[in-house]
Formats: structure tokens, sequence, C-alpha cells
């Protein structure tokens, strides 16, 4: 009598320990280090590479400065219309175009929202922080449960008071590439109120409006720089198309970091990726840190969701 052998195949281990193989690789090729926490909101399904490990945020910091922003928005203490005034004071170099407006100029918290996500705009993020007040940023981070995110000072401008002894070995801000994450589920919780796991996220952020938190997807979608995380992944004009990712960057020269939502045809999928110590200290397009993070992106939502990214109408 024939022996009948029966071998059980179960996918998604497999698949996910040859996704995290093919990323281990391409950080060990890497000039640099990395950090990095994916997360495919449906499934669970998870992949990361030292993803508790604390690092410069960079400007990726102006993630929960919107996020504080909107919530206290919610709460009734500033409106998105209400007024404020350029000055010369929070005039700093950087990324952005208020630097170069004449001090005096009036914009609505709103645009200056805009100006600090879409344009990484330095002034602008020292007028949001001005308005809302670097403590409320990381009493609101800390009662997220983020242990390791914190806004230290406003953008080229020294710290200021008392600080923590690793403000300078981080700058402007530290965080780990889970932690921001969660900030970024915590948005997508709250705009779609369809994932257990970021309606969580999504209350401790402080928001619970839809539509508030549809308007910082909105803004996100509107990123301008897309050489990291959208650099494969896109491939329509999004200034004219609506963008089926919604990311924010963060560069320094041996830093570069994107934390990004993405509508794929298999649900979202939320990459927060952080290189640092990098030897390309080059800001051109071919820059090292950059194409390692749009490749990690490629690999990941092309196992993650073959069918690609949401279209246009569908990511609405």
């Amino acid at each position: 009598m024939k022996k009948l052998l029966i071998i059980v195949l179960i996918a998604t281990p497999a698949f996910s320990v040859n996704l995290q193989q093919q990323l281990e690789q391409m950080a060990a090729q890497f000039h640099g280090k990395v950090s990095l926490y994916a997360h495919q909101l449906g499934t669970g399904a998870t992949v990361s590479l030292d993803p508790d490990h604390p690092v410069a945020t960079a400007s990726v910091i102006k993630l929960p400065i919107m996020v504080e922003t909107y919530a206290q928005v919610k709460a009734g203490k500033h409106n998105l219309n209400e007024t404020l005034r350029l000055t010369k004071d929070n005039q700093v170099p950087g990324s952005g175009v208020l630097a170069f407006m004449n001090p005096g100029l009036d914009l609505t918290l709103h645009d200056t929202v805009v100006l600090m996500m879409t344009l990484s705009d330095n002034t602008a993020t020292n007028m949001v922080i001005d308005r809302i007040g670097i403590p409320a940023v990381n009493a609101r981070t800390s009662a997220m449960g983020l242990k390791n995110t914190f806004l230290y000072k406003k953008v080229y401008k020294p710290a200021e008071g008392p600080m923590p002894a690793d403000q300078k070995q981080f700058g402007l801000g530290k965080t780990t590439a889970r932690e921001m994450a969660e900030v970024m589920e915590s948005i997508q919780g709250c705009a779609a109120r369809t994932l257990p796991q970021s309606k969580k996220l999504a209350v401790a952020n402080g928001i619970s409006d839809p539509q508030l938190c549809r308007q910082m997807v909105d803004i996100m979608r509107n990123q301008q720089y897309r050489n990291m995380i959208p650099h494969y992944l896109e491939t329509v004009d999004t200034s004219e198309t609506p963008s089926a990712i919604a990311d924010k960057i963060g560069a320094l020269d041996d830093v570069r970091n994107d934390v990004a939502l993405i509508e794929t045809t298999s649900g979202p999928i939320v990459i927060s990726a952080f290189t640092y110590d990098i030897k390309d200290h080059t800001w051109i397009a071919e820059n090292e840190a950059e194409l390692l993070i749009a490749n990690m992106a490629k690999t990941i939502v092309q196992t993650w969701a073959p069918g690609g990214l949401k279209t246009s109408e569908s990511a609405k």
C-alpha cells in the first residue's frame, strides 16, 4: 500500500520571510544605516528593520506638528482660517518659500500647514509652532503612547530652556520608524474609520473627525518632493491627478526619511523609512539613500499589493 504524503503549504510566512530577506539584503549593501517599519493595515502583515531605534526626524517631525494643530482645531482652540503674520524673526533658511516673502504677509493657519507639509517650509513650520506650542506637540505624542517621539525646538533656532541630553544628537526632533508609522496610522484610522488598530490609534490623536483627517491626508497627497517612497510607485502627474500616496519627507546631509500612507488595490499600506549616518551627502535625484527608500517601497508594495496603487478616483 502506497503511503500518501501530504504537504501543506502556508503562503503567508514564506511570503513575509522572503520580503524580509529582500529588505535585509538591500540594507546590507547600503552605505549607511536603516530603520524601517511597514504595515499592511488590512491584513496586519508587517516587516521591519531595527524599527525601535531612535533616529533624527529632520522634517518628518512636521507630521505630529500637523496632528496637534488639527487636534487643537477640533478642540476649538484654533480655527484653520485664523490669521498668522509672517515676521522677520521666523524667516529661516532651508526648504520652503516664505523666507523669500516680505515680512508682514498674512496667511491662514491652514495656509501655513499646507506650506509646512507640501514644501516642508521651515518658516511656515515656525509660524505654526508659535501658534500651537512645542509642549502641546510633545503632550500629544505622549498621549498617543509614543515614548521616543519629541519635538525639541523651532527650525534653525536654538533650543530654549532645559533640554534632554540627547537633543544635540537628534537636533530638531527624534522618533522611531514604528512610532512615526503609528502617527500616520492614526490619521488613516480617523479618516477611514474602518480598520480596528488604526481606529484605536486615531482616538489617541485627539481629532476624531473624519473630515479633518481626510483634509490632512489630502494635504500630504500634494507633497511636492516625490523622489523617495513615490519614486517608482507613482507614474501620474500628481499636480493634476490626485495622488495615491500621502507622505512627509525629511532630509539632512547624512539623513533621508520618508513616511507614507499608500492606497493600493489591496488596501492601505504605511511605510516608515529612516536612513542615517549615510555616506552619500549629495543633493541629487540619484542620492543612494533616496534610491534605497524608493526601492524598498517598490519591493514592499509589489509584494503586498501586486495590483499596484489605487486609481485617482478610487484613492479619493
